[in-house]
């Protein structure tokens, strides 16, 4: 007989949880997910955190990339949301990449069906073509890249009668961008703001070009956010849809959002609702015509709109921003740091979560560069620490001069490989591009192979490029390639038709375009402007040839970029890369210091350009600090920490104490991208716009712990005599050279070029066989400084035909011979004069041509 007990009289049992560190816990933890496995206890939180705004604080090497993959493999495997449901978002495609590969290891499937993780402008294009009616466009809109939307605005320029000289298109096109970046639409550019281009009319043309995108059914980058704010006001509709799909949002490198990015992210991460709150951005001139309301950052000029209702602190949903205030290094392009520093204002209630355990360098790097940041006022603060050795100190190095840094750093480098190190981790890390050269011409002469991160090698920018081809023409007029290169540039009016003219004129003669040129500027084959044009370039050339003889290589280089218009053509152009193109001509003409003509000069070109290993070669990183980020290596070199170069004047004169702030980011970045060595080095004497200037070291030194931090001494040679006082020349005991290239090094890399394949220069000046080469050490005569003394030889040939050969040859033609010609028709010839004809014409009268472009009728 089954007895029942009377409900009444049950004792109730309370809920079980497995008591912290016992044996039902430690054993549930050995049962969890694999992905969670290896995360210390911060990145755990942050990864298991999945409720509420989360904000990550993730230092330099803190592991943020794995923190936010496995973040989402959590909230996947946790079944709190689809994939389609995460809103995840990166600043590169690379990033995006990086993200589904990492989560197809973690959960052991390939991750699909993931529409919404990947960059700002991607995202933002895909809910744009879903609602392109809405902004007066067509689903299959065409984004423009930079050079359509330059063209455009140099249309709309000269639709207004407006000088592109003096109000170039690429300058408006960058005002455009800024405006768009910070959320404006053309009503709300402020005035003061709109008056700055073309005397107040940047505005209007604003307007007339967002007006002419609709017409062409197209966008730029900027409207792929800007247009879906706008939506997303308008329509609250619409943006209570997507608020409603995304249960999660995340963002990497929160700390580089720009203030549309802002909106952007603070419209979706509203937690949806009838009564919608709309955060707007209104910039005006009076900063404090601000309407009450949604708690935005208190900037001037940011306002906030409402749909219809009234403002009310809106409920969040789950979001999480991973980045780091310290690493905000891109506020030259629209970065605001703000947004992270007002992240807890943002989002009441928000969880800081700090990544401070850093994998990457040793304790005295970290120590230094934790010491420095530290004296930043605008930062959420954190203190990078490690449970590695304290490794070495971090080393700073004073130089007489820059040369001496170069061969300093290039001693450096050498000993390390003598060590058994890889050139792959060496870097050297520098604030502008132009300090590149130096170091550039100084591993050639090593022998060390080199590569430059984020842009060409100096000597392969498009305006040293331009510079050069000036000068191998000069050097050589049988230079086409050089002269083809630079006949147009600047602009001249000489167009394809004239260049193609010249190439069949050179061809029939067998002769050099530039005596094609001298040729056909004789007859009227060209339109007088262009004929002109082409005349006075070629009478250009021989004046600069002439002056060859009586003029230093140096002023020559100078008189030829003045004189070609080259460089008034730079400093005419507004674009944001013009300052640092005219810095990079100055450094050009400074460098041919180093040797004792013209002609030396590019043989040690054909030398630096010869030179292009492979991606895989082990060679040593060259770039800014701005290209760093991201990266490290085991040793570091940062050179050029004195005042005026960093922290850059240019900054601290534009934006004061915030442009301090964010220099001392930009150290504090190129320190903590070093593993095992940091060496920091000044210089007391630059080239600063061709003149030698007494520098100081950067106030940034001082601000490093002297506990971690070592004292040495250069490496580049003596520090006091030489040349001109600046530090000991590389000529001072010539007895010992017989010309620069016959250091060990420059045999070195004349054996590395020749286990490549033994290639030789290509075509042009400058190409030499080192069979047919001899080195110059005639006592009577003196060292030949950077320059070969080749063996004698007749005049270079080409197909055949000499070079120097006169164009006034005679001709194949006959007085009284019938013609014809394919511009100007059938006619006669009346006089001949070597290979120039003149021709009466039935039609076009009388003209002088070259005899190669008729044929007897």
């Amino acid at each position: 007989m089954i007895r029942m007990t009377e409900p009444s009289k049950i004792t109730s049992v309370p809920d079980h949880q497995p008591a912290a560190g016992g044996i039902a816990a430690r054993a549930r933890a050995s049962v969890g997910p694999k992905y969670l496995s290896g995360l210390n206890p911060e990145q755990r939180e942050a990864v298991e955190t999945l409720d509420g705004p989360v904000l990550v604080l993730a230092g330099a090497g803190t592991g943020k990339t794995r923190v936010l993959t496995t973040r989402i493999a959590h909230i996947l495997s946790q079944g709190r949301a689809r994939p389609a449901e995460i809103l995840s978002v990166t600043f590169t495609n690379k990033a995006a990449r990086e993200m589904k590969h990492r989560l197809g290891q973690m959960l052991g499937h390939a991750v699909e069906g993931m529409p919404w993780l990947g960059t700002f402008h991607s995202i933002g294009g895909r809910i744009l073509r879903t609602h392109a009616e809405l902004a007066q466009l067509k689903s299959n809109f065409t984004v423009l890249d930079v050079d359509d939307q330059v063209r455009l605005l140099k249309q709309l320029l000269q639709a207004e009668n407006i000088d592109d000289k003096r109000w170039p298109a690429r300058m408006l096109a960058g005002l455009i961008d800024g405006w768009k970046n910070r959320g404006l639409t053309p009503s709300q550019v402020p005035s003061g703001e709109a008056a700055v281009f073309a005397n107040g009319k940047g505005g209007k043309l604003y307007t007339s070009y967002q007006e002419r995108l609709k017409i062409l059914n197209a966008a730029d980058f900027g409207d792929l956010l800007l247009e879906n704010i706008r939506i997303f006001r308008e329509h609250p509709d619409i943006l209570r849809q997507y608020q409603q799909r995304f249960k999660y949002i995340l963002v990497d490198e929160y700390q580089d959002t720009n203030v549309a990015q802002y909106l952007w992210l603070r419209l979706l991460s509203q937690a949806p609702s009838p009564k919608v709150v709309i955060p707007g951005r209104v910039e005006d001139a009076n900063p404090e015509s601000r309407d009450s309301g949604f708690d935005a950052p208190h900037r001037p000029g940011m306002t906030e709109q409402t749909a219809g209702t009234p403002t009310a602190t809106p409920h969040v949903k789950n979001i999480c921003c991973v980045g780091d205030d310290d690493q905000s290094i891109y506020g030259w392009r629209g970065a605001e740091v703000d947004n992270i520093l007002r992240f807890e204002h943002d989002f009441p209630g928000a969880k800081v979560i700090r990544l401070e355990r850093n994998y990457r360098s040793t304790g005295h790097i970290l120590a230094a560069a934790s010491h420095l940041i530290a004296h930043n006022e605008g930062r959420l603060g954190k203190t990078l620490r490690t449970e590695d050795q304290d490794g070495e100190k971090v080393t700073v190095t004073g130089s007489w001069d820059s040369e001496e840094e170069a061969r300093g750093i290039g001693e450096e480098i050498e000993q390390i490989q003598r060590q058994g190190e890889k050139l792959n981790e060496i870097a050297i890390l520098v604030r502008a591009s132009y300090q590149m050269r130096e170091f550039e011409d100084r591993f050639v002469t090593l022998g060390l192979p080199y590569r430059v991160i984020g842009g060409p090698r100096f000597y392969e920018r498009a305006e040293i490029r331009d510079a050069l081809a000036y000068l191998r023409v000069i050097n050589s007029p049988a230079d086409d390639l050089a002269f083809e290169r630079i006949v147009n540039t600047p602009k001249r009016g000489l167009g394809d038709a004239t260049v193609q003219m010249l190439h069949d004129h050179a061809r029939k003669r067998r002769i050099p375009l530039f005596e094609a040129a001298r040729a056909v500027v004789e007859t009227d084959e060209l339109k007088p402007k262009a004929r002109g044009s082409l005349r006075d370039l070629v009478a250009q050339f021989d004046r600069w040839r002439a002056q060859r003889e009586v003029t230093a290589h140096t002023d020559l280089a100078q008189i030829v970029l003045d004189e070609s218009g080259y460089t008034e053509m730079w400093q005419k152009d507004r674009s944001a890369d013009a300052a640092g193109r005219l810095e990079n001509l100055k450094e050009l003409v400074r460098s041919m210091e180093e040797f004792e003509n013209l002609q030396g000069f590019l043989e040690h070109i054909s030398l630096v350009m010869d030179r292009d290993g492979g991606a895989e070669e082990d060679a040593v990183s060259l770039m800014t600090l701005h290209s760093a980020k991201g990266l490290e290596f085991d040793n570091v070199f940062l050179p050029g920490w004195e005042e005026g170069l960093f922290p850059s004047q240019r900054t601290l004169d534009e934006q004061g104490r915030a442009g301090l702030e964010e220099e001392r980011r930009l150290g504090h970045v190129g320190i903590t991208r070093a593993r095992r060595r940091a060496m920091i080095y000044f210089a007391t004497n630059r080239r600063i716009h061709g003149t030698w200037t007494t520098t100081i070291p950067s106030r940034f030194l001082d601000e490093l712990p002297a506990a971690n931090v070592e004292i040495t001494e250069s490496k580049g040679g003596s520090a006091w005599g030489g040349t001109g006082g600046y530090g000991a020349s590389r000529f001072d005991d010539m007895e010992a050279f017989g010309s620069s290239y016959t250091t060990p090094g420059w045999q070195r890399a004349q054996a590395n070029r020749n286990r490549g394949g033994g290639r030789t220069g290509a075509g042009g000046h400058g190409s030499f066989e080192e069979e047919a080469a001899t080195f110059s050490s005639s006592s009577s005569s003196g060292p030949d400084f950077g320059s070969f003394s080749s063996r004698r030889r007749g005049p270079m040939t080409i197909e055949g035909e000499l070079v120097a050969k006169s164009t006034g040859t005679t001709s194949e033609f006959s007085l009284s011979d019938r013609v014809f010609h394919q511009k100007f028709g059938y006619g006669r010839v009346t006089k001949i004069d070597g290979n120039k004809l003149t021709i009466a014409f039935d039609k076009a009268g009388e003209k002088k041509v070259v005899d190669s472009f008729v044929q007897r009728a």
